[in-house]
């Protein structure tokens, strides 16, 4: 009985063991042939704040945290100045003329940018544009005869199927993970221009803007964002689709920064209940929730609690179809609009604009006005500019352009605009000061702070001394 069940299970070893073996990919080959074409890329810019020389304190380093001791007691004196931070990531060479592309927060504002091959060479990079809302950056090496990827079509990409990131997780160069592709199409929080290729792959810092290949070898994506709670790989990483990155690069190459359509509205996703009150069989297309005043949007007669289902002959399924479909629109051009409102359907002619710079946009750090030195509470802060006001409604304050410390430790964030201290409006950076540094040491100041739409009071502990 016993040899029967033996000379059974080496028979269905014999079956299974072809079919396990024909299911299991083999990525050496996709490897040895493109891997060659993945490069390695260090930046340098200077910080703030830190010591001038010695151990910097990490910024949001709690004073109750051991090692907050260590830091404070081995920084040698001399006051807070200006140090050099080094970061790591990847990117992958797109012509074999020099042109690499990588993600925008891989390049922002280094000072010098460094791509090293996988033969060991190194290049000084120059930085021929950078798109933040996409996250993508195009970089320029002068070398020639180099290889270069090979570009696939995202499009063709299936749910299940397999890819291969190669990049620098930790700085550990030419690093090879595998996956499946988990979903297409992902729209995340605040990121409403690329239709995110979901994976589980592993990615971590030092993988971001590192190609991502399908099995025939070709590049589908750039390694983008993770979601992580412990700032590691978690089974959940994301990648903008190479078609979308191909876009913005055209861009940079010709006119080093990218144009993109705008209506000025503020826009929602449609519920189950909201659905049901405004009498629609179902939840398609995207809720205008507001218009901006003098907008292409205003102009052109959309209303808060219009539903827009169609954008230039376009259907909108969901809120996060219509930034990307209103964004690749050329500025400009007139457009069909078919709304819903109060259960009618209506089409509007509207003419699209230019969105605004990020210079140009309230919570974004403006290259207007000269920064701040770091104050009492650890934050560097830039006046506001006409445009920033405007979008404030008028409002003044001060924009935070970096921030470390009590600030960081609180919650303050770089982007943030401070309205008041203790209920006293904020009218500049001088004024911010004075109230502030009225402020006995070791008390608490409450800071009314706009971030993005909305007002919170943060409170803050002042530290000591003078700045």
């Amino acid at each position: 009985m016993i040899k029967r069940m033996l000379a059974l299970g080496a028979l269905m070893c014999s079956f299974l063991t072809p079919v396990l073996a024909k299911e299991l990919p083999d990525f050496t080959e996709l490897v040895e042939k493109h891997g060659a074409a993945v490069v390695n890329i260090s930046t340098i810019q200077t910080v703030q704040g830190g010591p001038a020389f010695g151990f910097p304190i990490p910024p949001g380093l709690s004073e109750n945290d051991p090692f907050y001791e260590f830091f404070r007691r081995f920084a040698p004196p001399g006051g807070y100045g200006e140090y050099k931070t080094q970061s790591l990531g990847s990117g992958f060479i797109l012509t074999s003329d020099g042109y690499v592309l990588t993600n925008a927060h891989v390049v922002n504002d280094a000072e010098e940018v460094i791509v090293k091959l996988v033969d060991k060479r190194e290049f000084k990079a120059k930085i021929i544009g950078v798109d933040r809302r996409t996250d993508v950056a195009l970089l320029k090496i002068d070398a020639t005869g180099l290889p270069k990827v090979t570009v696939g079509d995202p499009s063709q990409l299936k749910v299940g199927e397999w890819v291969v990131a190669i990049g620098s997780p930790f700085g550990l160069e030419n690093t090879v993970t595998a996956g499946i592709v988990s979903a297409k199409g992902r729209a995340l929080p605040q990121e409403n221009y690329v239709p995110f290729i979901q994976t589980d792959v592993a990615i971590n810092p030092g993988n971001s803007g590192g190609p991502l290949f399908n099995m025939k070898g070709e590049v589908v994506g750039i390694n983008s964002q993770i979601y992580s709670r412990s700032g590691g790989y978690m089974g959940l990483s994301f990648a903008i689709p190479i078609d979308v990155a191909l876009e913005v690069q055209n861009q940079l190459r010709t006119s080093g920064k990218v144009t993109r359509g705008w209506l000025g509205i503020q826009i929602q996703e449609i519920t189950k209940e909201l659905a049901e009150s405004f009498g629609m069989k179902n939840t398609n297309g995207a809720l205008v929730a507001g218009v901006e005043k003098g907008s292409p949007a205003e102009k052109g007669g959309l209303e808060a609690g219009d539903v827009i289902t169609k954008f230039d002959g376009k259907p909108i399924m969901a809120s996060s179809d219509l930034p990307r479909v209103v964004g690749g629109t050329k500025p400009g051009k007139e457009v069909t609009v078919e709304v819903l409102r109060k259960g009618v359907t209506r089409n509007l002619s509207i003419k699209v604009g230019e969105m605004p710079d990020d210079k140009d946009e309230v919570g974004k750090p403006s290259r207007g006005p000269a920064k701040s030195e770091p104050n009492r509470l650890g934050l560097q802060l830039r006046e506001l500019t006409p445009q920033q006001k405007k979008k404030l409604g008028g409002k003044s304050g001060v924009l935070v352009v970096d921030v470390q410390g009590n600030a960081a430790q609180a919650g303050i964030r770089r982007g943030d605009v401070i309205l008041a201290v203790n209920n006293t409006e904020v009218t500049g950076i001088e004024q911010f000061n004075k109230l502030v540094d009225a402020v006995g040491a070791g008390k608490t100041v409450a800071l009314l702070v706009q971030r993005g739409e909305n007002t919170l009071y943060v409170p803050v502990k002042v530290n000591g001394g003078n700045r």
